[in-house]
């Protein structure tokens, strides 16, 4: 006896209509710019070696971890909106380029706890620098993308870091 087919469940027809209907319409392309404002030295700094195996001029091997402002523009006084938070280990031999994971903390507008997660290579200061966005969170749930980031203005405490990002979301 031949078998019948059977009918799909009503659930199961639900869900194959839900995820046609939110799919790749609902991919939105954001771009952002914005400044890291990194302060290395003196009381208020946003950035710090935690570990260093070397007591020579060598940094391979060096932890850093920072907190440093993202602000609206190069201007140190200008409208902060959020936080860039993670660490950079010094991983090449032979020159100043770091292995970065960095999520970007939004606190201000329409971004508001929406997070952008990074992961990279920086080639010390001379740039720019082009990181992988590998997730998110808030209005960035499943991003993707790349930030490319070049440093603007160096002092004897710190460096400001222009981005520019381009974002893929579904938010």
């Amino acid at each position: 006896m031949a078998s019948r087919p059977s009918n799909p469940s009503p659930s199961l027809l639900f869900l194959f209509l839900f995820m046609i209907s939110s799919g790749i319409a609902a991919q939105k392309t954001t771009h952002l710019h914005f400044y890291f404002h990194e302060t290395v030295r003196g009381p208020d700094a946003t950035s710090i070696v935690v570990a260093s195996l070397h007591k020579n001029s060598s940094t391979f091997g060096d932890i850093h971890v920072f907190d440093n402002a993202l602000r609206e523009s190069a201007d140190p006084s200008s409208k902060l909106i959020g936080r860039a938070q993670g660490l950079a280990t010094s991983s090449s031999l032979t020159d100043l380029s770091a292995l970065t994971a960095i999520n970007l903390v939004f606190t201000a507008g329409e971004l508001n706890g929406s997070t952008l997660s990074l992961f990279g290579r920086v080639e010390g200061v001379t740039g720019p620098d082009d990181r992988s966005i590998v997730g998110g969170s808030g209005l960035f749930r499943l991003a993707r993308g790349f930030a490319l980031s070049r440093t603007v203005n160096i002092s004897s405490t710190g460096y400001i870091v222009e981005f520019d990002v381009h974002v893929k979301h579904y938010y």
